[in-house]
């Protein structure tokens, strides 16, 4: 009966200890603003496949369009509804101005090495922003770039005159519209749903995204002509719900954390080549695109309206925005330096 009865007790501590466990395995839930396989997609797969390969947790992935677009999602995170959101600043500028800065043009580099060595090392990035997404309840857990913004529109430009009367579409972002009106172009803001229909019935004359997004989401079938203008970089940014998060034990905050690190890597590592493939697969599938790389020249002409897009974000961001911006130039300097 003894020997009986600590067998008993033995199972049922085991029972306890399994649901204890198991209580600890939850489910979290990660929306993004992208396509299945677009950059977006392949880092919310890696932060998921690591978060499930290193702990009991599981999470699920919502792609764009299943929760809503970008505002819902965004709105779904605070409430506390998704663990998980990227969002770039082009939708969060409204929340957070600050983070409109990525719309100033011509303020990063070109070429991707010393773009990705701005993100690794910036303090601006690692650390004056996390602080600007704590303000508004998100856990800021990674920024990275995506890809180099093209314009696509109903035909080449080369200069700021080609953009008169032309109703380019920009995210609903203050900043970036001010962008292409210093452009000298009518700038259209519009939620992604409308972009394809708008370009398609001539209600928008053109639009610009990275290039790999123009691909997957067909635009260059409605908007042919791509034109590289070198003036910015599409950024993200992967948070977390701040309640959740800070709710989290410590050895899962730190999963999470070197989820999210992994993740970035593997991303980085994705984007290497991206652009010029995905430019193949459009100049493949379609005789009407035409592809226009603007020369120092003709940049030229597009920089010297920059500097009044930069005297706009200090306008809408205040002494905050100036802090961020001069940290940026710092930033900058250090990687280019060389």
């Amino acid at each position: 009966m003894k020997t009986s009865k600590l067998l008993t007790t033995a199972s049922i501590g085991a029972l306890l200890f399994g649901l204890s466990a198991a209580a600890y395995a939850d489910n979290w839930r990660y929306a993004h603003e992208e396509y299945e396989g677009d950059v977006q997609d392949v880092f919310a797969h890696a932060f998921k496949d690591y978060i499930e390969e290193n702990s009991d947790h599981s999470v699920q992935v919502y792609r764009f369009g299943e929760l809503g677009e970008s505002d819902d999602i965004m709105e779904q995170t605070q409430s506390g509804i998704l663990q998980f959101v990227n969002q770039s600043p082009g939708f969060t500028g409204s929340l957070i101005p600050e983070a409109q800065i990525f719309f100033i043009p011509y303020l990063l580099p070109t070429d991707m090495e010393t773009v990705l060595e701005f993100f690794d090392e910036s303090e601006a990035i690692n650390e004056m922003f996390p602080e600007l997404y704590a303000e508004h309840g998100l856990e800021l857990l990674q920024m990275y770039p995506e890809g180099e913004m093209v314009v696509t529109a109903d035909e080449p430009i080369t200069s700021p005159e080609d953009f008169d009367n032309k109703k380019i579409r920009v995210m609903t972002n203050p900043l970036l519209a001010e962008t292409y009106n210093a452009f000298g172009a009518t700038a259209t803001p519009l939620p992604w749903g409308e972009v394809y229909g708008g370009l398609q019935t001539g209600i928008l004359d053109g639009q610009e995204n990275p290039i790999f997004w123009i691909e997957s989401g067909g635009l260059y079938e409605v908007s042919p002509h791509l034109t590289f203008t070198g003036h910015g970089w599409f950024t993200t940014a992967m948070m977390a719900n701040q309640d959740f998060y800070e709710g989290l034990s410590e050895d899962d905050q730190q999963l999470v954390q070197d989820a999210s690190d992994a993740a970035y890597d593997h991303t980085i590592e994705h984007i290497q080549g991206l652009a010029e493939r995905s430019l193949e697969k459009i100049q493949e599938a379609s005789d009407e695109v035409t592809v226009t790389r603007l020369t120092e020249e003709q940049m030229q002409a597009f920089k010297e309206r920059a500097p009044q897009v930069e005297e706009k974000y200090i306008e809408m961001t205040g002494e905050g925005g100036r802090e961020l911006l001069n940290q940026f130039h710092e930033d900058l300097e250090a990687v280019t330096e060389d």
